[in-house]
């Protein structure tokens, strides 16, 4: 009987120490696995061109144990609050002066993380194939976005159509600044952005000036289909902006370095064809 307690006592050692041996090896794998846990980043982005960048950015990131989460957004209001509120941890789809305008109207603290690319905005027209042929009192149709119309009025004083108000910075120019306009155009400022290509594509007014990632979504290519371009020296880079203090995130910044690299820029510049042309600053 003794004898036999002591196998059963001998088995049940062994099970038990084979249990710690088993958990022991589960638990440095679950440790070791627990030390490599990703990073979440989840950024804003519009859908054209910036999210498709950030699509070939996501499995570069991965390899550096940043899990890159893209929030697509329509239009240019919704990225700004959904990044204030802490919903996004970076958005990417707007220019420097938009940002410049939205931190100063609605008291955001943001910060720029990095300059990504530049979309070259364009005169699109089914009447007409240049700029030469508008018409006297032709209609022109452009953003309701402020810091689009210096933007946009600086590539048309540039083709000669106008002149704008003497020492006026470019970037703040409103119609109010044109002094001179020799064929009378008629610029109507009341359309969203997003609202554009439709416009376009209904045949309304005489040309209709649409920001190239709203062209490239509905199909159009700026570089065949628009009858005029602004020049890619633009100082309307797209940004990465991150709440004031977050710049110096190490996702963020390794976000932007990849961004930066000439894997992204060689396809930014192969995919696009020029319509959207990378920076590095």
């Amino acid at each position: 009987m003794k004898k036999f307690l002591s196998i059963i006592l001998t088995v049940a050692l062994i099970a038990a120490l084979a249990a710690c041996g088993g958990t022991e090896d589960n638990a440095g794998g679950g440790a070791e696995g627990g030390n490599e846990e990703s990073t979440e980043l989840v950024v804003g982005a519009s859908n054209v061109p910036h999210a498709e960048i950030l699509e070939q950015a996501k499995p570069i990131l991965a390899e550096q144990g940043i899990d890159l989460t893209i929030e697509t957004f329509q239009d240019y209001v919704v990225p700004n609050q959904a990044l204030e509120s802490g919903e996004l941890d970076a958005n990417y789809f707007q220019h420097i002066p938009y940002l410049e305008s939205q931190m100063a109207e609605h008291g955001y603290e943001f910060e720029v993380a990095g300059a990504i690319h530049i979309e070259p905005i364009g005169v699109y027209s089914k009447k007409y194939k240049s700029l030469d042929e508008l018409p006297d009192g032709a209609t022109i149709i452009m953003s309701s976005s402020v810091p689009d119309h210096g933007r946009i009025l600086s590539m048309l004083e540039a083709e000669g159509l106008i002149t704008l108000k003497e020492g006026i910075e470019k970037t703040k120019a409103t119609i109010e600044d044109i002094v001179e306009n020799e064929k009378n155009l008629d610029f109507q400022t009341e359309y969203e952005a997003a609202l554009l290509p439709q416009i376009y594509n209904n045949d309304e007014g005489d040309a209709v000036l649409i920001n190239s990632n709203y062209a490239i979504d509905a199909g159009l290519n700026p570089l065949e289909d628009a009858i005029a371009l602004e020049e890619q020296e633009s100082p309307y880079a797209n940004v990465i902006a991150v709440n004031k203090g977050d710049k110096d995130n190490e996702a963020i910044q390794a976000l932007v370095e990849v961004l930066h690299s000439a894997e992204i820029q060689e396809y930014i510049l192969e995919q696009y064809e020029g319509a959207v042309v990378p920076v590095t600053e």
